[in-house]
């Protein structure tokens, strides 16, 4: 095999904006006889984050080896299987100071044979990503156990596009986020409707094809878009696989449930959505019906069915609901009696209750959204945040928030 047209990883890198938060989680590992997988969404940054990594580890050990493989690229079309891996990896090692750099390794049959032989040698320094939830999982966590760790990219926290589009913080600069999302190449697009839907409906279809219908051999490409609109349509609101059929059929549309929870399943696989179910906060049960759909970046979602003002709570729940997920927390809907709370969020020894409503001006409102938190008679902090332009206050000790001070606050 002629290997002469694969470049070094310097020829490989592209300038990129640094994510401390990132960078933060991944440095204790750094060295460290341990694969680092990153999964998410495509086009979320995984890439740039290997590039950045590389940096870092060239700053510390300039002598540093970084055999670098993009399967996205033709030149690496010849890896095709573990075998192929292999070969490849052992014509680039120096034997000192080696590391192996993967991105979309899914897309290389076996992987996890390459990466167990390699791990097994010693001195070698792992890092990959992947764009599929089943493959790295389960492959991996299964095959090499206790032997990797994996780290979830998501796109850019409202804080990190005030970064990458240069802006202040503004209300104005919030209405842009709330409308294109956060996938970091928008830094190279004038931030208006025609240009950055289209280029937002390219990654659609192209998460849908490589992740959902080429590795599923989905054969219902209607229904599948037909499921994805009807996520974007119903974005945070509570349903079943069973629901979504019996709708289909009111439509002359006939798919069993278990095709609908199949096809689901294959959209969180994709990182496209996220699943949330419920639990009884009285209990702790977990329901095993009924759950609620986000979408990774909320302009996929706007690019997919068109950004509408009477949709704006829906794409501040998701909002809210990836910045919790940024920050680390396992999130439920809560459920008890006849209420319902949004969020519950949750670390070792930490939760919190979080609603989330467009506006508090209205009395009917703040007794709804009060109401449901005060029935709850835990000392965990409760949360209501909205969009109003107002101070934090608190009311009978639960905290009202602005959408976007909660958003520059970090974790609270």
């Amino acid at each position: 095999m002629n290997y002469k047209k694969i470049k070094t990883f310097e020829e490989y890198k592209k300038p990129y904006i640094s994510r401390p938060s990132l960078i933060a989680r991944v440095k204790p590992y750094i060295g460290k006889d341990i694969i680092k997988v990153f999964t998410g969404q495509r086009r979320v940054g995984k890439s740039y984050l290997l590039f950045q990594i590389g940096e870092l580890i060239l700053e510390s050990k300039s002598q540093a080896n970084i055999i670098y493989i993009n399967m996205e690229l033709a030149e690496f079309d010849f890896i095709r299987n573990h075998s192929d891996l292999l070969a490849y990896v052992e014509t680039r090692l120096t034997g000192e100071q080696d590391c192996l750099f993967v991105d979309e390794i899914q897309d290389i049959a076996q992987f996890e044979k390459a990466l167990r032989s390699l791990l097994a040698r010693g001195g070698m320094d792992i890092y990959v990503t992947g764009s599929n939830a089943e493959l790295l999982s389960g492959d991996i966590a299964g095959y090499l156990s206790g032997r990797s760790i994996e780290i979830e990219v998501y796109s850019l926290s409202y804080p990190e596009f005030l970064l990458f589009h240069e802006l202040e913080e503004t209300n104005e600069a919030f209405l842009k986020y709330l409308r294109y999302g956060g996938l970091p190449y928008l830094i190279h697009l004038s931030l208006e409707d025609p240009i950055i839907f289209d280029y937002l409906k390219n990654i659609y279809a192209s998460i849908l094809y490589k992740d959902v219908v080429n590795r599923y051999n989905v054969r219902n490409m209607r229904f599948l878009e037909q499921l994805v609109r009807f996520l974007a349509d119903n974005t945070g609101r509570i349903f079943s696989a069973k629901r979504i059929s019996d709708y289909l059929k009111s439509q002359r549309t006939n798919i069993s449930v278990q095709v609908v929870l199949n096809y689901l399943d294959y959209l969180v696989k994709s990182y496209m959505i996220f699943s949330i179910g419920r639990t009884d906060i009285k209990g702790r049960k977990i329901f095993e019906t009924g759950e609620k759909y986000y979408f990774e970046d909320v302009g996929l979602r706007n690019a997919i069915i068109g950004f509408r003002q009477a949709d704006i709570l829906q794409i501040l729940e998701n909002i809210v609901f990836k910045h919790l997920q940024i920050m680390g927390y396992q999130v439920t809907v809560g459920s008890f009696d006849d209420y319902e709370i949004d969020f519950v969020a949750e670390k070792p020894n930490e939760k919190k209750y979080i609603q989330v409503t467009y506006t508090m001006k209205d009395e009917k409102t703040i007794l709804r959204e009060t109401e449901t938190l005060l029935k709850i008679k835990d000392n965990y902090p409760k949360y209501i945040i909205s969009m109003d332009e107002l101070p934090v206050s608190n009311i009978e000790g639960i905290i009202h928030m602005n959408i976007r001070t909660f958003l520059m606050a970090g974790d609270l």
